[in-house]
């Protein structure tokens, strides 16, 4: 509401007071009765004034979700990206442990030529987008890159370069362009499938290691980092979303889920305070429990600092544990199964054998314990893997690994999967909740409002989204009253 209607309604209030009367305000038409106004200019006028009240409102924009945890399938969730004018479609691993959404560019060396997902990979080329331009190592966000490690700067030709190296040991260089990225978003209830707003994105020239492979191949990365190059701090810089993404990974084998740009709303979430300062999603882990037992772990195997700590990582398939607590671990799994279970190794790794009289429900439930009171429940297949089958019996194995020599944890796809998980990155906290995520959820918009309305806005269709099975997404509304009148004063 403007300041000089806000000024008048409380001048009035104030004379009503003070008079013990009540005051009638005239009301007058914006445009008169017997004018003829065409349809486009009232819209005009609505969006004129709908841009003024709704300058701090944000937008839920949703991604689909396609892929699985499995190693045995996929081993990685993706999802797809449209840049450019005209849009061009990029598949890009959903990457919660990285902070630049890069894809693959013309001239490419390295980059797959066909990929083994069953997707059709495209490579972006910023000479046929009418939107796109290089960015320089002048602009802004480029100088915000450098102190991130996300970008560097070659003194030869004045442009934004980045070199990234992943854990698995492949890697990815290239530069940096701005242009459209366009996606589905929702607002009072209306899904909207071309909005769109500039974001800077790599574009890689150079893929080394196994992002070279074809089998698992795809488009890039997309990271969902905390740091100001980071798709979700763009767009919160420029007020279409909040500093706060949510998904839901489903872990059947039709895999997929759900990505939003928003805080998905669960009575069961429990949030845990992020480590400040790190350059990652730190946790503070401070024990690991079976079947209720605290395990005698020494909690300053798990305290963060440069080659310590517990990080959550979307583009981590399994999950690892510090060398110290990984014996301790594996040796209460093994002492809590029946003896009916026959315990072997393979390669290694801890396997177990059991009949098919028997199902995996039959081992035990373990918890990660962290700070602030929230413990992450895992259950069997939170943490064993099904390898195959050996006669009348099924073979699990122990999914999370150990790193000789490192002393770091990180949550992969194999814990995170059915579960919702919220990063507040304005709360500087992660919450999380079991969850069947092939159900509908409901999300807001903003995350650490207080009180909130919702509006439902609908179930998204197969036209937006790669995931079998519609989930629902809600929207926080920040104003408690809209008025549609105008004064003329």
């Amino acid at each position: 509401m403007d300041a000089v209607a806000a000024a008048f309604f409380f001048a009035a209030a104030l004379l009503s007071a003070v008079s013990g009367s009540p005051v009638t305000l005239t009301l007058e038409r914006a445009f008169p009765s017997n004018d003829g106004v065409e349809l486009s200019q009232l819209r005009a006028w609505d969006s004129l004034r709908h841009r003024r009240m709704l300058q701090s409102t944000y937008y839920v924009v949703d991604f689909p979700v396609k892929g699985t945890f499995d190693p045995s399938q996929i081993g990685l969730y993706f999802t797809r990206v449209k840049l450019g004018t005209p849009p061009r479609e990029f598949y890009v691993q959903i990457d919660t442990g990285s902070d630049v959404l890069w894809v693959s560019c013309g001239s490419c060396n390295g980059c797959p030529q066909t990929s083994g997902l069953q997707i059709q990979l495209n490579y972006f080329d910023p000479g046929s987008s009418s939107t796109s331009s290089l960015i320089s190592c002048s602009d802004r966000r480029c100088r915000n890159g450098v102190q991130s490690s996300d970008a560097s700067c070659s003194g030869q030709n004045n442009q934004c370069t980045y070199t990234f190296q992943y854990g698995d040991g492949s890697g990815t260089s290239g530069y940096y362009v701005s242009d459209l990225m366009h996606f589905a978003s929702i607002f009072e209830g209306t899904l909207t499938t071309n909005s769109s707003a500039s974001v800077v994105f790599g574009c890689s020239n150079l893929q080394t290691g196994d992002l070279t492979k074809s089998d698992r191949a795809i488009d890039g990365i997309f990271g969902f980092g905390q740091q100001g190059m980071s798709v979700v701090s763009q767009l919160s810089s420029q007020g279409i979303a909040s500093r706060v993404f949510s998904h839901c990974l489903r872990g059947d084998n039709s895999g997929g889920g759900i990505l939003v740009l928003g805080e998905i709303v669960e009575p069961n979430i429990v949030y845990s305070p992020l480590v400040p300062s790190q350059p990652h999603y730190n946790l503070n882990l401070q024990s690991i429990s079976v079947n209720g037992q605290i395990l005698p772990i020494d909690p300053a195997v798990f305290a963060t600092s440069n080659n310590r700590g517990t990080i959550v990582d979307s583009g981590t398939t399994l999950a690892y544990l510090a060398e110290e607590a990984y014996n301790p671990f594996v040796n209460a799994i093994t002492a809590a199964i029946p003896q009916s279970v026959r315990s072997v190794l393979s390669r290694g790794t801890q396997c177990y054998l059991i009949t098919t009289s028997s199902n995996v429900d039959i081992f035990p439930q373990v918890s990660l314990n962290f700070a602030g009171g929230a413990s992450l429940v895992l259950r069997p297949q939170d943490y064993l893997i099904q390898q195959n089958y050996i006669g009348q019996g099924s073979v699990w194995c122990i999914g999370f690994q150990k790193i000789p020599g490192q002393s770091v944890t990180i949550l992969g796809d194999l814990v995170l999967k059915d579960k919702i998980f919220v990063y507040d990155l304005a709360g500087q906290r992660i919450g999380w909740a079991n969850y069947d995520c092939s159900l509908p959820v409901n999300v807001s918009a903003s995350a650490g409002r207080g009180r909130s309305e919702f509006v439902d806005a609908g179930q998204l269709s197969g036209s937006t989204s790669l995931r079998d099975g519609p989930h629902m997404l809600i929207k926080t509304l920040f104003l408690a009253l809209v008025m549609h009148i105008t004064l003329i004063l």
